[in-house]
């Protein structure tokens, strides 16, 4: 019970503080407007994407009867709707764009970021309930927590607690009970925004585990605050070294860790890239281009098979034929770079989360991304789904191409308005493109990928509760 009597004092001792009381007043504040905020923004979004994307698949839908390589190229817009944590934590969403515009023979990015395409991962760029939590949180525990221990010092009461029969051991766990329960009071507007947005079906495990996560990663500060103001000896020695910390796990360290992914995993310039990719586009040939000498092969295999002696004896349209070849041809040499260019980014983002075992801060941001469904591989998740749905219905056009028009109209569509208009199917075919929805994984994936950044939580607690068990027994022969 010692435990428990010195966490009520602790409590009591907070109560009469002003400043306590005044940082505690200036959180909840920021706290809860950063969370009204947060949530109504992301709910808008949501609302907002939504309709977008029903628009645009209307808008496909109502076009009228054209030719199917018209479509190809009138394309479609895919939006990647915020999951229901993101209004905990958006993650890279308003840094990384919204929406991408599908259509033939290219794959575009992802565009209108809500952010400044200036601001970099790991950087503050706006304030949302995740970032108040990982950066203003543990400073407000560090207002309280500062002079748990060095307080009983210099008010020498230390001593006396020892002799009156409370060990170092019981005064140390009931420092940090105390401050442990002021971060499990500061976590009530966390758990209602995550019940909140949990209330979709299916979604409640995962409020829960971003809320477990969130407690770890402020237990990890209480016991960092705690052994802090148990090794120094005076207050302000141990204000200045938790400020430091600070300073260190929530700044420093996150802009170096980023630093130096880029430099241990270098990228191309997307100039340069994008020239290489386009020499190889070109020499994969012209799908637009019949005669291209890179489809002769395809063309005389294809009038071999038939028994056809020219392009206009052949039971399906030459030009359609070429064109999904063509298309799975580019498909492969644009998913070639895609590839490479989102395996570098995430190389880059694997070096700089190792910077999680140097900073806290740093692990559950890498964490709460992950759980909440907004990060990096999220982001990557969201443009292959595009592309799938992209490559489906422009090859689906293709095959209309090739299997509903004649090639003697076709080729003749350009000045003849009799074949132009034979070129041009029932807007019924336009259904073969489907609904997009973008994929979240399973949280049991979530999680696995998360379980390095958790790993790093559980180190950040460890070892400073190690430091902090060697400290009592320092305080116990040596007061």
């Amino acid at each position: 019970m010692i435990p428990l009597r010195i966490a009520l004092d602790e409590w009591r001792y907070w109560a009469r503080s002003r400043l306590a009381l005044t940082a505690a007043a200036l959180m909840a504040v920021v706290m809860l407007s950063t969370t009204i905020v947060t949530v109504a923004q992301v709910d808008a979004e949501r609302a907002s994407r939504e309709q977008l994307q029903a628009d645009a698949r209307a808008a496909f839908l109502a076009q009228p009867a054209r030719h199917p390589h018209r479509m190809v190229h009138y394309g479609h817009y895919v939006f990647r709707v915020p999951t229901p944590l993101a209004a905990f934590d958006p993650g890279i969403d308003p840094l990384a764009g919204q929406s991408v515009f599908l259509e033939g023979h290219r794959q575009n990015t992802a565009t209108f970021p809500m952010a400044g395409t200036g601001s970099r991962l790991g950087s503050l760029h706006a304030l949302t309930p995740a970032s108040v939590y990982q950066f203003f949180v543990p400073l407000l525990l560090i207002i309280l927590g500062f002079g748990t221990i060095t307080r009983e010092r210099e008010a020498s009461t230390l001593v006396p607690l020892l002799m009156q029969g409370a060990t170092a051991a019981s005064l140390v766990t009931g420092k940090l009970i105390a401050l442990a329960a002021a971060a499990f009071a500061l976590s009530v507007p966390s758990a209602s925004i995550v019940l909140v947005q949990s209330a979709r079906p299916g979604v409640l495990a995962d409020g829960l585990a971003v809320l477990l996560v969130c407690l770890v990663y402020l237990l990890a500060w209480c016991v960092i605050i705690v052994c802090v103001s148990a090794w120094c000896r005076s207050r302000q020695a141990a204000l200045t070294v938790l400020t430091a910390l600070w300073v260190t796990f929530s700044w420093i360290v996150p802009s170096v860790a980023v630093d130096v992914a880029a430099r241990s995993a270098p990228q191309t310039g997307k100039i340069g890239a994008d020239l290489v990719m386009l020499a190889n586009m070109r020499s994969a040939g012209d799908g637009h281009n019949a005669g291209d000498p890179a489809y002769a092969r395809l063309r005389a295999d294809l009038l071999a098979q038939y028994g056809a002696a020219s392009p206009d004896e052949l039971p399906v349209n030459l030009r359609g034929v070429i064109a999904e070849y063509a298309e799975e041809k580019l498909t492969r040499i644009l998913n070639e770079y895609a590839d490479a260019r989102m395996s570098g980014e995430i190389r880059q983002s694997e070096v700089a989360r190792l910077g999680g075992w140097l900073s806290p801060a740093l692990a559950f941001g890498a964490t709460s991304r992950a759980l909440a469904g907004t990060s990096l591989e999220d982001h990557h998740r969201f443009l292959r789904d595009a592309e799938a749905l992209r490559y489906d219905f422009v090859q689906a056009l293709n095959r209309l191409h090739a299997q509903r028009l004649a090639y003697s109209d076709d080729i003749a569509r350009s000045r003849d308005p009799n074949a132009e208009r034979r070129t041009r199917i029932d807007p019924a075919a336009w259904q073969v493109l489907d609904e997009f929805r973008g994929r979240t994984p399973p949280l049991t994936q979530r999680l696995h990928a998360a379980t390095p950044s958790i790993a790093m939580l559980l180190w950040w607690i460890l070892l400073p509760a190690t430091l902090l068990t060697w400290i009592a027994r320092r305080i116990e022969s040596s007061p």
